[in-house]
């Protein structure tokens, strides 16, 4: 007696997660930040259109080398460019697409510019400090003062500035860690002005029907 082969009843395998979840996925799991996510991710899909959009488990040592030395020498990146675009696509087919690359001899080398590091002096800090006003002084200041970078100074906010300890909470920082570091006594009086102002404003918006945050 014949069988019949019921379609419905047939089980398929489910489809393969797209390349872009799994990168996700195992950014997650090794818990690196969203900054070097979006990094990462920007220098793969970069890769991926130079070499035509082909997906990158067809392309190999070869292509890597090819685009790296392609930067280099029809982008003209910096050296610390190059290998943050290097360190994205050794984390793509090691972390996601579990392939070890080798090292790559023939890459050609975006040069290392020689440079001294040039570090102001206090006299030059405060003769800097002194052409600035309002909000810009004091982000300035809390760059210089307080040594937050950039990013970690345009998204302080204020529940992490502690005046009584005369300190500030720096979170999700260089390597996705928090840290704390001091609040110079310069900024405290400032600080407290300008977050006063901020805050009857903050009130005239409510009061006039607009935004809670």
């Amino acid at each position: 007696m014949e069988q019949r082969s019921d379609s419905s009843q047939l089980s398929s395998e489910p489809p393969k997660p797209r390349l872009k979840e799994r990168f996700h996925e195992a950014i997650r799991t090794r818990g690196y930040s969203q900054r070097t996510a979006k990094s990462y991710w920007f220098w793969i899909r970069w890769f991926i259109r130079h070499h035509g959009r082909r997906h990158p488990a067809e392309l190999g040592a070869a292509e890597v080398e090819a685009f790296l030395s392609w930067l280099a020498t029809e982008r003209n990146v910096a050296a610390a460019t190059q290998n943050q675009a290097l360190a994205a696509l050794l984390f793509l087919y090691k972390q996601v697409l579990g392939q070890d690359l080798p090292w790559f001899k023939d890459m050609v080398r975006a040069k290392r510019p020689v440079r001294a590091p040039v570090v102001l002096t206090p006299a030059e800090a405060q003769r800097l400090l002194g052409q600035l006003q309002g909000v810009k002084w004091m982000m300035v200041s809390l760059l210089y003062g307080a040594g937050l970078r950039q990013i970690e100074c345009l998204t302080l906010r204020v529940k992490d500035v502690d005046f009584a300890y005369r300190q500030i909470l720096v979170r999700d920082g260089k390597g996705g860690k928090d840290r704390v570091t001091m609040l110079p006594e310069q900024l405290v009086q400032p600080l407290e002005a300008h977050l006063g102002r901020v805050r009857a404003l903050h009130q005239r918006d409510l009061a006039a029907g607009h935004g809670e945050v």
